[in-house]
């Protein structure tokens, strides 16, 4: 009998066993559906690195105020044991649970390189069972450090020690024998800086730029990728293209000191199962073969790239290629970083543009406008004599004459060249670089070009959009399409602060209250935790963390709001997403880099500022950063508010995690922070804190720290600030606008917000569309200011208006007490001049929606509830009017209970379903 026989029975078994709770049932089935199964927030994700996965699942159904009672999950090694009712590796039995969000694995201990599959069923608000999910799955990646068995191999020689460091890409290749059928085989690896991997001729997966940036000394990305379908009995190939990416710095001294990790190079490893039961492994090794002298000849992030498709490796990743004049890879020293999974959607090329114009402003230069300001790069059709050299040059405006506007790069030369092969129509495009650009200068090319000589590639992290937005403004929509194509341009596995000079960092206070917004977005639950992961690892030993993660510019300013993001971020996917996991991850991060600051506390004060409200409307157009103090905001005002407002969320967080003796410690520091706040910056005489900035104003109410008897008057300093000051316009920088509209709008307000997105008048989000902007400006004057920092693609002035639109303006919002939409706050605010709002948001138990609309008197309110939430709901209005939900009146809707009535609303409370409310 074989081991085979000896595991079908085993299996029949269980099914035996099981099959009362698993196959059969005696209750009447549901209407809800299951649907969107995935693990550690990933739909089929493969190789990853948690032991202890966490399931979620979204349920819908036709039914009002449908809940689920309970779950039950099954997890097998194969599809045919799923299929059969038979979770060898866990089967949870009924759950008696209401969870349907990150619900932790809790079967078999998992080993490296396993695929899981599993399904899950539910019971509803009456106790029916509901069908089986269709089968979903993912696989482990390498747990241990020990189970990697190849080398780290590449080439160190060819040091490029100009600034310019572009250099040529290394080949790799290995043939190798399988001695039989492959049931299974899985490639696990490592190429660094930027890699594709190859076998038997093509090109594995769609991903770009691969694998996820990193701090190089704390830890490297490996991705998994299923390789079985490619494979076959006999002789075979596997190949690699390793670019510099950032291991290998685009700078070492431009425009800062920059940290570079080493010369590009890579770590494999091939487990292949076969059909017998038996296995083998190929790793990476001195065996394999390496070559510079391919086609890329240079490849730089900030600079481009050169190819010279003369020099093309025809047939270099299959079997049979002629490769005597590569050379034995060399083993080379390894990062410091162990090897961690890549645990977050790919960069992908997600979209593809045919521009809108093209030019000819000298004989043989031509522009085109992509006619979107958007990050990747081209695709270029040409055909030629060979040897012929075309360029391409990326810009994101022009000059008067209409020249390429290249200053706001700096050193970044955004130019990739190619070299025709000729003999026929040639297809390039760049593996290693990317560009944010709307025109493209090109030149030496043979021929006329027209528009469909080249396309833009739209290249980011490749997330699922996490819901829609419109109005009946068209000022508005266009902003918030600006702000989409903005943050989606800025995922380049971390959030950048800009895609096109020499600097494209994860710039912490650039993503403070804009991850919250993003939220809505994209599903960046995944994306995000990553770069919280990316914090931790540039954090000190002392619990200092860097302005910018990773450290690539090593900046260690100690600044409560810049680093504070590190406990702010957090805070953001807790409140959208529930995820106390990485609240418990993080946590001790946290404590060290909050216990580091409160050292420099002094006099209940927090000193520590390096940025000021960065970026305030200058009173003179030519001028980066104001120099007028009226409009500064002191740095010690806001160290003081950000750091009791990061104690207030550690307190918080503390309750997560379990240490209730750290929420005391917080809070009591808190205490003393704010009494020493209120001391020092209020100004009695006048009402409001130190010069009365907007800022000055904002951030106090925003964090509660104005004793409420002072909340008046700090409040009607703000207004006439606006008002008055800046004639309705926004007068913050960034560290203001993150909490701006929001402050507005709680305290009576939202028709200031309103303005502020309505018009184009400087300074606005407007005004930068009604200049042509198609996304969003890193200056409000960015069409004046000095170029040299004046990027045309930021997220930093956003600051709070996406959260606005959906959780004000549109009324859909997450309860912080019931976090991750598991309980919605709808509460609309109808602006006088606006006709209508739509906002969907996909949470983590489905879509959510809420419409409404206000003609001739007569307001209309659409919302869904997803399945498996409740929702409170507050409905405008006005005196005189009465409710109707459907045909009825609210009282006698039995799926709506109503609370209260304040001033103009009615409060109530509804489950899951889709509801019509009509105010007359």
């Amino acid at each position: 009998m074989t081991r085979r026989d000896l595991f079908g029975i085993a299996a029949a078994i269980s099914l035996l066993v099981l099959s009362s709770t698993t196959m059969h049932s005696s209750t009447p089935s549901t209407d809800i559906m299951i649907s969107d199964l995935t693990c550690e927030h990933l739909r089929d994700p493969q190789g990853i690195d948690a032991v202890t996965p966490r399931l979620s699942w979204v349920l819908s159904s036709a039914t009002r105020r449908q809940t689920q009672t309970a779950f039950q999950i099954l997890v097998a090694s194969s599809p045919s044991l799923l299929e059969n009712g038979n979770g060898d590796l866990w089967n949870s039995g009924k759950v008696p649970s209401d969870r349907s969000v990150l619900v932790p694995y809790a079967g078999t201990a998992l080993r490296s390189g396993q695929q899981c599959f599993w399904k899950v069923r539910v019971w509803d608000r009456d106790g029916k069972e509901s069908a089986w999910s269709t089968i979903a799955t993912w696989s482990m990646g390498l747990l241990d450090q020990n189970d990697w068995k190849g080398a780290w191999i590449g080439l160190d020689g060819a040091v490029d020690t100009s600034e310019a460091r572009r250099l040529p890409a290394r080949w790799l290749r290995k043939e190798f024998s399988l001695r039989g059928n492959v049931q299974r085989a899985v490639v696990f690896m490592a190429g660094l800086g930027v890699s594709e991997l190859y076998c038997n001729g093509g090109k594995v997966g769609d991903d770009v730029l691969s694998p996820a940036l990193s701090d190089y000394t704390r830890r490297v990305y490996y991705i998994t990728r299923d390789v079985t379908s490619l494979l076959r009995t006999g002789a075979n190939a596997l190949g690699v293209v390793l670019g510099n990416g950032r291991f290998y710095a685009p700078r070492t001294k431009a425009p800062v000191e920059m940290i570079s990790y080493g010369h590009p190079k890579m770590r494999l490893q091939l487990q292949v199962e076969y059909a017998d039961g038996s296995s083998e492994t190929i790793v990476s090794d001195r065996s394999w073969q390496v070559t510079t002298d391919g086609p890329i000849r240079g490849n730089n992030e900030y600079d481009g790239e050169d190819y010279d498709a003369r020099m093309e490796l025809d047939g270099w990743s299959a079997i049979g290629y002629a490769s005597s004049s590569w050379r034995p890879a060399e083993p080379v020293a390894a990062p410091a970083g162990p090897l961690r999974a890549q645990m977050v959607n790919p960069l992908r090329v997600t979209q593809t543009l045919t521009p809108v114009s093209v030019r000819e402003i000298a004989p043989g230069t031509f522009i085109f406008d992509m006619g979107q300001n958007l990050v990747g790069w081209c695709r270029l059709f040409v055909q030629g004599p060979r040897g012929t050299t075309v360029t391409l040059r990326h810009a994101e405006t022009l000059t008067p004459d209409g020249h390429l506007f290249v200053a706001n790069l700096r050193s970044a030369k955004a130019t990739d060249t190619y070299t025709l092969r000729g003999g026929g129509r040639e297809v390039y495009e760049p593996r290693f670089t990317y560009h944010g650009f709307r025109y493209v200068e090109l030149t030496g090319y043979p021929g006329t070009p027209d528009l469909s000589t080249i396309q833009g590639r739209v290249v980011h992290d490749d997330l699922e959009s996490a819901g829609d937005f419109a109005t009946s403004d068209p000022v508005i929509n266009r902003i918030y399409s600006n702000i989409v194509w903005g943050v989606r341009g800025n995922y380049r596995s971390i959030p950048t602060d800009c895609p096109q000079r020499d600097e494209r960092h994860g710039w912490m206070g650039d993503r403070s209250s804009e991850s919250h917004g993003a939220t809505y977005l994209f599903d960046i639950a995944a994306f995000y935790a990553k770069w919280v992961q990316d914090m931790e690892d540039a954090q000190r030993e002392n619990g200092s963390v860097s302005d910018l993660c990773p450290a690539y510019w090593p900046f260690y300013n100690d600044n409560a709001t810049w680093a504070g993001s590190t406990v702010i971020v957090p805070h953001a996917l807790l409140l959208q997403y529930a995820d106390t996991g990485l609240i418990q991850r993080h946590y001790g991060s946290m404590v060290r880099w909050v216990d580091h600051m409160s050292t420099f506390v002094k006099d209940d004060i927090m000193p520590k500022d390096t940025y000021g409200d960065w970026c305030v409307p200058p009173e003179d157009p030519k001028l980066i950063h104001s120099e007028d103090p009226m409009r500064k905001t002191p740095g010690e005002l806001l160290g003081t508010a950000f750091f009791y407002h990061e104690l207030r969320l550690m307190e918080r967080f503390a309750g997560v995690a379990g240490k209730p003796a750290d929420a005391v410690r917080f809070a009591a520091l808190a205490a003393r922070l704010k009494k020493g706040f209120h001391a020092k910056f209020f100004d009695a005489a006048h009402g409001y804190y130190a010069n009365g900035s907007q800022t000055s104003c904002v951030i106090p109410l925003a964090f509660g720290l104005v004793p409420p008897e002072h909340r008046e008057s700090v409040f009607a300093r703000l207004v006439h600030k606006i008002t008055v000051e800046t004639n309705g316009h926004v007068g913050t920088g960034l560290v203001g606008a993150q909490w701006l509209n929001r402050v507005l709008t709680e305290n009576g307000r939202p028709d200031l917000v309103y303005g502020f997105v309505t018009t184009t008048a400087y300074p606005s989000w407007g005004y930068m569309a009604a200049k042509g902007a198609t996304t969003i400006w890193e200056l409000w004057n960015g069409d004046t200011a000095d170029p040299g920092m004046n990027s045309g693609n930021h997220v930093m002035l956003v600051g709070d208006l996406v959260i606005w639109l959906y959780e004000n303006l549109a009324g859909l919002a997450s309860d912080p007490s019931t976090p991750g939409f598991k309980h919605l706050v709808m509460k609309p605010t109808p602006v006088r001049g606006l006709e209508c709002v739509s906002a969907t948001h996909r949470t983590p138990y489905g879509e959510a929606r809420s419409r409404w609309s206000q003609r001739n008197g007569v307001f209309t309110w659409d919302v869904t509830v997803p399945v498996n939430t409740t929702a409170t709901l507050t409905i405008p209005r006005p005196q005189g009017t009465r409710i109707l939900e459907g045909h009825l009146p609210l009282a006698a809707v039995k799926d709506i209970r109503v609370l209260r009535e304040e001033g103009d609303h009615v409060i109530c409370t509804a489950g899951s379903g889709n509801y019509s409310f009509v105010v007359r």
